[in-house]
């Protein structure tokens, strides 16, 4: 079986959950070779906004790699992939990814992604939203990412923080056409 390589970038944004939960997710399967990227900002935002420590983020993936080790694998358009997802997304790692300003192994990762044709998906958590944050938005779009914001619905019936965190990881597997069953989709709910 050939396992699908995805790249876990998390920055600085609030909404650590779905880092958490993303990276549960992706570590426990079987078809999946996880490399995990967590900058500075967002171990100091995780210990802010949970109880958990970075393992939680860490502890299931292939391999970790520094954000500021700018020669790590990811940052090599040689170095074969099937997916980046950045989340959350900070809206400095945003600016950077849309104007490629590889400033660490994060933004250098996700320009690789765009420049070789690989999904990147990004995963913004901020509110209000400038002009400044939608046009880099647009411009990454327009580069080939995915933005999937960290909006999650209600129509699977969610009891729990948990359940909205894992619908939107679902969505965001989604995007990689990762197989899941985090939540359930629409027509799938029971009456």
């Amino acid at each position: 079986m050939n396992k699908k390589r995805i790249i876990l970038a998390v920055t600085g944004a609030s909404g650590s959950i779905y880092a958490i939960r993303l990276a549960k997710a992706l570590g426990n399967m079987d078809n999946v070779e996880l490399h995990v990227i967590v900058s500075d900002a967002a171990v100091q935002v995780l210990t802010l906004e949970t109880d958990e420590s970075i393992e939680a983020i860490t502890g299931n993936a292939h391999a970790v790699h520094h954000a500021a080790n700018i020669a790590a694998p990811p940052a090599s358009g040689s170095w074969q992939h099937d997916g980046m997802i950045i989340c959350p997304c900070s809206m400095a790692s945003l600016s950077a990814v849309a104007t490629g300003f590889g400033h660490n192994l994060i933004h250098r990762a996700a320009d690789v992604a765009l420049k070789e044709g690989k999904p990147l998906v990004l995963v913004p958590r901020e509110t209000p939203l400038s002009t400044i944050h939608l046009n880099n938005m647009l411009t990454a779009r327009q580069a080939g990412a995915t933005i999937v914001p960290a909006s999650p619905g209600f129509y699977h019936g969610p009891k729990t923080i948990e359940d909205l965190a894992d619908q939107l990881a679902g969505k965001i597997l989604d995007q990689l056409d990762i197989p899941h069953t985090l939540y359930k989709r629409w027509g799938e709910q029971e009456d």
